[in-house]
Formats: structure tokens, sequence, C-alpha cells
């Protein structure tokens, strides 16, 4: 058998690689048209798909950092970049993943996830911002679909022009024909790669450009791109071949940089835009959760900033004493820590199970920022690890009394409710999730918490339909059917427990049924792109 002749399978693969099969088009669940057929490959119920099981494999793996205060914070500087996007009505979701790595990505549905070491490298608040507007314009002009496009159109004539090389290669009786056949292989796959580089180069240099925009559009540093991309860059060069994931993903040449600054530089000699420093709530297609609470940026809060990177840092460790370690050890160098560090080590310690050192710390610290929210969580927090139960329910009260409806406050005074086990505690959650309930029920983090309050108050019933809509809301929604289906089949519900139950099956039952037409099932393999195990 020839050489050429072993090659034809190879080529074979290679062709079923890269011309995927017909993509199912169906009315009414096509995507905005951008200007070419990226439709016709995935469907928004698709993207909606996908991206739940992404979540859900990296909430399963223990990757999502899904501490209520940090998921406020993403959301609510992700939101306010997203509503001066070029589609501020498309969903968004920001979230972040518990890796010392330093990465962000933009996937399917408008998820935008940003890795905790990405944050703990930023200096700045603009910077994380930055970073983000990037990926937010990567979602806006839909890359991920584009790319996959651009890869279907043009494999077919680079193949189409290796079979003919091949077949030319063949026809000849020389004793270099082999090779020849070889080399349209090589050159044909090495033409595929370069085409697919030179489109990300593109998407790289756009979503540079745009979220350029966002950044100055909302106030932000349109600077703080180029200044983070150049000090990685220039981290990467000192440490050798130690390059974080983000540069490897988002390639970053001095042209680039160059080019950034001048973007920017061109856009700060632009008058400032009214809408950048409105009091005005934002655009009304945030989530209901955000929309009226996240105002526009009206200056800079480096304090706010630090507070948020500190505790990321502990909440990223591999675990509380590694962290605790890590500030004590800093410490013994002779560094004196700012208010920031000191309130991560308050978190560290309080974790440690050393509450009354926690205390030490942060009793100074809400002295100096009094009204501080995460400082007087932190100190909420410390004081019922350190068995001062009274003062922890009254420091909570008056924290919500002076934020009603504060998801982060409500979910953290529920977790320490529901960690004292008694039923007088979990009627107590309930009253503090209830008002989060009515206003976003699609709140995955307040059903779960909801859940276990009524678990615990002894109201099961209404426990397992919140359990069920959590499963629902993090994309299992044929669990969310069966759990229901059971539920239903209890003999002490009432008619309006019945009533409702029943109203939400017929809610879920035609959205399994269209996944199971798309072949999306519980337990099936994991959609593309989704968190390996």
């Amino acid at each position: 058998m020839s050489r050429t002749t072993t090659l034809l399978p190879a080529l074979l693969v290679l062709a079923a690689l890269s011309c995927p099969g017909p993509a199912r088009a169906q009315a009414g669940h096509q995507l905005p048209d951008i200007g070419s057929s990226a439709a016709s490959l995935i469907s928004p119920a698709e993207e909606r798909a996908y991206a739940a099981r992404m979540m859900g494999d990296l909430r399963q793996l223990g990757l999502l950092l899904e501490d209520p205060l940090l998921v406020e914070w993403v959301q609510s500087l992700g939101h306010r970049l997203a509503a001066f996007s070029d589609r501020p009505e498309q969903p968004f979701r920001f979230f972040l993943v518990r890796s010392r790595e330093i990465n962000a990505f933009a996937y399917l549905g408008g998820h935008i996830g940003l890795n905790a070491g990405l944050v703990l490298t930023a200096e700045r608040e603009d910077e994380v911002a930055a970073v983000l507007a990037h990926e937010i314009a990567h979602a806006t002009q839909r890359h991920i679909v584009r790319s996959v496009e651009a890869a279907q159109r043009d494999s077919l004539p680079i193949l189409l022009g290796m079979l003919g090389a091949l077949a030319a290669a063949q026809s000849s009786n020389s004793s270099s024909a082999a090779d020849a056949s070889q080399a349209a292989i090589a050159g044909g796959i090495a033409l595929l790669q370069q085409r697919q580089i030179n489109y990300t180069r593109a998407n790289e240099h756009e979503a540079d450009r745009i979220g350029i925009q966002i950044l100055a559009r909302a106030g932000y540093d349109p600077l703080a791109m180029a200044d983070f991309f150049d000090r990685m860059l220039r981290a990467t060069r000192s440490q050798g071949d130690s390059t974080p994931d983000f540069l490897r993903t988002h390639p970053v040449t001095t042209t680039r940089i160059s080019e950034a600054k001048d973007r920017a530089t061109e856009l700060a000699r632009l008058p400032a835009s009214p809408e950048a420093v409105s009091n005005e709530p934002l655009h009304p297609a945030l989530p209901s959760r955000v929309h009226g609470s996240v105002l526009l940026r009206q200056g800079p809060d480096p304090l706010g900033f630090r507070l948020a990177r500190e505790r990321i840092r502990v909440l990223s460790a591999d675990s509380p004493a590694l962290a605790l370690a890590e500030y004590r050890r800093r410490m013994r160098a002779g560094e004196t820590l700012d208010p920031a560090e000191r309130y991560g080590m308050a978190l560290a310690l309080t974790l440690s199970a050393s509450s009354e050192e926690a205390l030490d710390l942060l009793d100074p610290l809400l002295r100096r920022y009094p009204q501080r929210t995460w400082l007087e969580l932190a100190h909420a927090e410390a004081l019922e690890r350190d068995g001062r139960r009274e003062r922890a329910d009254a420091a909570f009260s008056r924290l919500l009394e002076r934020h009603p409806g504060n998801r982060a406050i409500a979910l953290s005074y529920a977790a320490l409710l529901a960690a004292r086990g008694s039923r007088e505690a979990g009627l107590a959650a309930q009253a503090v999730l209830r008002p989060l309930l009515a206003t976003d029920p699609a709140d995955v983090h307040v059903q779960l918490g909801f859940a276990r309050a009524c678990e615990q108050a002894g109201d099961l019933t209404r426990a397992a339909e919140a359990y069920a809509e959590a499963a629902f809301l993090s994309g299992r929604a044929e669990d969310a059917l069966n759990q229901l289906q059971r539920l239903k089949q209890r003999e002490d519900l009432d008619y309006v427990q019945r009533a409702r139950i029943d109203a939400r099956i017929a809610e879920i039952t035609p959205i399994v049924l269209e996944l199971h037409e798309r072949g999306i099932r519980a337990g099936s393999p994991r959609g593309p792109g989704a968190a390996p195990s």
C-alpha cells in the first residue's frame, strides 16, 4: 500500500472535523442577522441549553465562586458596562471562577466568566472593567458562532484543493509522489490553522476597539485595557515560559497595545458623554435584581475594589488556613497590611474558627469606615461565629433596615440562620428571603436558600417546590419535572398546592419535550464547550 493511500483516511477524518454537518434552522429560533449565516448554526434555545449545562458542570466541580457579595459585585460591574454596549438588551450573566489562573472568557448566551486570578492581578477596578468590556464585545459581536461559521466556510475549498493536489500527485509515477501527497495535506492543514488564527486576531482587534468604547461610555479609564495588557506582557517576559492562560487565548503584541493606547487617547480627547455621569438606573432590560439598584459609575472607589479583591483572595484559596498563612507570611516579612488586607485577614480568621482575633481586626476598621456594608457583614458573621448570637441578629437587622431587599445581606443572613438548625431559625430565614423570592423568582441561589429554610421550618412541600425550581434554573429541566411529578403524588397536598404544582408542570413539560427533540436529556453528554470532568 502506498503512502498516499494511507494518508486518505486522515484526510477524510480532517474533512469530517472541519466541515460540520447541516445545522437545524428552525423558525423563531434564529439568532439576529449580523451579516452572516451564523444564525443557522445554533438557535438561542440551544445557546441557553449549552450555557446552562456549562454552569451546572462548573458548579458540580466546585469551580464557581458564588459568594453573594462577590456575585453582586461582578454582576453590578458587568451590567453597568453592558448597558453601554451595542446590544444592551442582550441578556448577560457574569460569574467568577474559583481559579488563580489569569483568564477570562465569553461563552454562548451572554455568559462571561472571570477567573479569580485575573482580579488578583489587577491593580484597579478599571482594569477588571477593561477585560469585561473586551469579553462583552466578543458576546455582542457573536464571535463564537461566527468563528464556527468561518471554519465551515473556509474548510471546504481548502479541502477540495488538497484533494486536487493529491490527485495530481497520484497521477505522477515519480518516486516523489507520496512526498507530494503528504506535503499537500500538511499544507492544507497549515492553511486551515492560519485562517483560524487570522480570524481570531480579527476578533481580538474588534473586541479591543468596541471594548474601549464601552469603557469610555461607562465612565471608566479607556487606557486601562492597554495598561493591563502591557503589564501582563512585561510580567510574562520576565517569567519565561509561565504564560497566563489569558495571553494564550488573547495573544497580545506591542502593536496591539499601541493601537489600544491610541484609541483610548483619541476617546479621552472627546467631551464626556452625559450618559456616563447620569444618576438614572441602568437599561430596563437588566435583570430585576440589579435594575434600579446599580447606578452608573460616579467616580473611583479604590477601597471597594480592594475589599472585593481581598475577599476573592480568601475565598479562592484552597483553604481558609492557607489564606491566613499568606497574610501571616507577609506580616512576618515586615509588610504592613492596608485596610483591605486586614479585612481579608479577618475573613480568613473567621473561617478558620479564630473569630475573636477577627473581631479585633474588624472593630477599628468599622470605626474608620462606618457603614461600609462589606465590613459590617464580616463583623456580623464574626459575632455569630464567636457565639454572640444576639449581637449578630441585631447587626443583620440594622443592615436589612438600611438596605431592604439587598440580595447579598439577605442570603448571608439566611445562610447564618440555616447553620443554627432550629425551626425558629428556619422561619426567620423564610421571612428574610420571601421579598427576594417575590422580586426575582429566577434567582437559583434564592430558591436554594428558601428551600433549605422551608425544610428547616418543617414546610416540606414548599421546600420540594423550591428545590425543583432550583434544578430547573440550573439547566436541569427534566430533573425538575421529575421532582414535581413525584411531589404531586403526595396525598397531603391541599388544593392550592396541587394547583400550583400542576401549573408549573404544564409550563416545564414543553421545554423538556423540546430538549428531547434536540437530543438533550437528563444525564446526556455535555454540550460543546462545557467544563471537562
